[in-house]
């Protein structure tokens, strides 16, 4: 062989070696659209409720899986988004408290890194999507607790995509929130929601009925139908979001997720680890061109399968063809290597905001158990953004002090017990504590859920029985009367 001959023999070898080594092209792996609701349960009419129109969804719905058993690890936004952008439960990671390590210099443990870095290794262009042209279509929300770990994304244009396939993209909408990022929300009488000027009235004051454990009073109405409306008005933005992803050429190439970062919007949903502040929304559309879905998982089926949104990791990750890292603590929820489903969904509430209140909870099909591990803390318990915000609490404080409270709104205002047990499927709005029940079926769950928990809380390493030092709390009890006010009540005027 001469030596040119065998020049060109080693130059063709190492051409091979370097296009197998190559990150795959944008036609052998799919993009990947993660769109984000915010602050909102099931509440979509194709989960049955009423007064919200939301075709977009429901359509999205048929075409790919609807899950009826989705769950935040956390009733709030920071701590939950950390744990799904990472696969580590906030407890493990300790990023459980409510917008911590944002001016110090904390670093995420070894080895666990966001998703996005896992993804941009292996070829993905990230976007985490504010306008579509001049449009704005979505918020760039972050709301990490860690913020030391480098860039996230590539861009915040959706028209990047198309020339930067394969992508992952994220699209934060605004809805559900209350209008209070002005952080003038002290001086206003009521506090608008984001969007409530031009979001479609379909729910009105007059054809809701508000869960029962608030008073019904027009103002819970009121807040009821701006909730429902918010959602129907997410879906308008969906709606624009899904027609582009069409026009563009993408459609085909795209798996679609969307889920909400927590539960409702309302006085006792977000902030507190009941059903209603837990259970999300969640649906899963296959690319055409990339199917993932196994052959049971057939377009427009419903499922039960208990779901986590720390499985968004490693599902995410197994879409575009990674293996789960080892450690963690994702698992994968569809598809052909689909992990075996969770028994229990677990969420942890720790610090928000100024207000120290340690709860945990966890889920099967059927029950739901909850752990308060603060006494005395309850609904009642202050915390300046509800108090301003959500008008039903001060609506519900007055009545109180009335003697014009009753039923299970009255029950609502006193101090949570240590444990609390729901069985979902028959008191879907959890107003029936079995906790104490000696029906031998309610024990069975109560012990079955509470050894699930305390084993859950030891594996995970659960850092939430460790005090955050009073200096790093301190600030917060500034900064939220600064921007909500203090009621006079807690000021013992």
């Amino acid at each position: 062989m001469s030596l040119i001959t065998a020049n060109k023999t080693i130059l063709c070898l190492l051409a091979a070696v370097a296009a197998f080594l190559r990150p795959a092209k944008a036609a052998e792996k799919p993009n990947i659209l993660w769109i984000v609701g915010e602050n909102f349960s099931n509440d979509l009419q194709c989960y049955g409720q009423e007064n919200t129109a939301t075709p977009n969804l429901d359509a999205l719905a048929k075409a790919g899986i609807r899950y009826t058993n989705a769950f935040s690890t956390s009733p709030v936004c920071a701590p939950s988004r950390s744990c799904f952008m990472l696969g580590m439960y906030q407890g493990t990671t300790d990023t459980h408290h409510m917008r911590s390590h944002r001016d110090d210099d904390f670093k995420l443990p070894p080895g666990i890194r966001p998703i996005t870095h896992r993804l941009k290794d292996t070829g993905y262009f990230t976007a985490n999507i504010t306008h579509m042209g001049k449009e704005e279509t979505g918020t760039g929300k972050l709301d990490l607790n860690f913020v030391n770990e480098g860039k996230l994304y590539d861009s915040a244009q959706w028209d990047d995509l198309r020339g930067n396939q394969p992508f992952f993209a994220q699209i934060n909408l605004p809805e559900a929130e209350y209008d209070i990022y002005d952080r003038k929300s002290a001086e206003k009488e009521r506090v608008p929601w984001v969007g409530e000027e031009w979001h479609p009235k379909v729910a009105t004051e007059k054809n809701v009925t508000p869960p029962p454990y608030y008073p019904d009073h027009p103002v819970s109405r009121q807040e009821w139908a701006r909730y429902l409306n918010s959602i129907s008005g997410a879906d308008v933005r969906i709606g624009k979001i899904l027609s582009r992803l069409k026009k563009d050429g993408m459609d085909d190439n795209t798996v679609v997720i969307f889920f909400s970062d927590n539960g409702r919007l309302t006085a006792r949903g977000i902030h507190w680890p009941f059903d209603q502040g837990l259970r999300v929304p969640l649906i899963v559309r296959d690319a055409k061109n990339f199917p993932i879905l196994s052959a049971k998982e057939k377009p427009g089926i419903v499922s039960d399968r208990v779901v986590s949104l720390i499985d968004l990791t490693a599902t995410t990750l197994a879409i575009a063809g990674l293996k789960r890292p080892l450690g963690m603590q994702s698992r994968v929820f569809l598809g052909n290597q689909a992990d075996p489903p969770r028994t229990f969904a677990f969420a942890a509430r720790d610090r928000i905001d100024e207000t120290a209140v340690r709860m945990r909870s966890v889920h099967d099909r059927q029950y739901h158990y909850i752990r308060n591990f603060t006494p005395g803390a309850g609904f009642e318990t202050l915390n300046r953004y509800k108090e301003k915000c959500f008008l039903v609490k001060p609506l519900m404080r007055r009545l109180k002090a009335e003697g014009r409270l009753t039923g299970p709104a009255l029950e609502l205002m006193q101090p949570f017990p240590d444990e609390m047990l729901f069985h979902v499927d028959s008191d879907p709005h959890e107003i029936r504590n079995l906790a104490q029940s000696k029906e031998p079926g309610h024990q069975a769950a109560l012990q079955r859920l509470r050894v699930a928990m305390e084993t859950w809380m030891i594996e995970s390493g659960d850092r939430g029985h460790i005090p955050e030092p009073p200096e790093i709390v301190a600030p917060f009890l500034k900064e939220m009367h600064d921007w909500f006010g203090t009621p006079d009540w807690a000021n013992g005027k």
